[in-house]
């Protein structure tokens, strides 16, 4: 059952089909802040492999700057984090590479998967057929699906989403989410899920985080 939690370490338990409980993500953060304004305080959680946990809360608070010190894109901090060596990043826009086909937007970055196995994970996001495409030529909802994709063929330990489904028609991101659902429940990441839909969260994660206030912290 999702729940709240502020301080949401996660304690080494048995998990689904067998998996370890044992937190893959570690985060302590005492403080961050950009230049004299401090922006995170006393934000300490943990996520499990199999777990997806959400970040919740408004526009400005703070959730993107969270994200990139977990994923080591910001090391101006106080504190430390631990995370595994084989991740994976979905980002508000998909941030392919205009000059590269489909094909090569998957292998570009994990130069070990074959070339069979990406079209086998490009099929599974529904976009076989289209492996020599360029990303101008997709819609916004099969680049969103080509960046899943990228994000998965690699088998992350670690999975993060910045609001993956930001912008998307109800219908869209309905189906996006289905999609995420099913790609997270195969591969069993440790996922940290950022958005500032509610609903988004209660459907994703197994527990929510929010963040409130000035500067932002973890609360219930």
């Amino acid at each position: 059952m999702m729940r709240d939690l502020a301080m949401a370490d996660t304690p080494e338990r048995p998990g689904p089909a067998g998996l370890s409980r044992k937190p893959v993500i570690r985060v302590d953060i005492r403080s961050k802040s950009f230049g004299a304004v401090r922006v995170l305080q006393e934000i300490r959680f943990s996520v499990a492999r199999g777990e997806t946990v959400a970040l919740l809360g408004p526009s400005g608070i703070g959730k993107s700057t969270l994200l990139r010190i977990v994923a080591g894109l910001d090391p101006a901090f106080h504190g430390t984090v631990t995370r595994p060596d084989r991740m994976a990043m979905v980002f508000q826009e998909p941030t392919l590479l205009p000059w590269r086909s489909v094909l090569d937007n998957l292998r570009l970055i994990h130069p070990d998967v074959s070339e069979d196995e990406a079209r086998v994970i490009l099929h599974r996001v529904g976009l076989q057929g289209r492996e020599t495409a360029y990303p101008r030529t997709l819609s916004l909802g099969q680049q969103r699906r080509l960046a899943l994709a990228r994000a998965f063929v690699g088998q992350p330990e670690m999975l993060i989403m910045d609001e993956p489904f930001v912008s998307l028609d109800a219908d869209l991101s309905d189906a996006m989410l289905s999609l995420t659902e099913e790609l997270i429940a195969e591969t069993r990441p440790a996922t940290l899920f950022v958005t500032h839909v509610r609903a988004e969260a209660e459907r994703l994660a197994d527990r929510i985080c929010q963040l409130r206030g000035h500067p932002a912290a973890l609360i219930a």
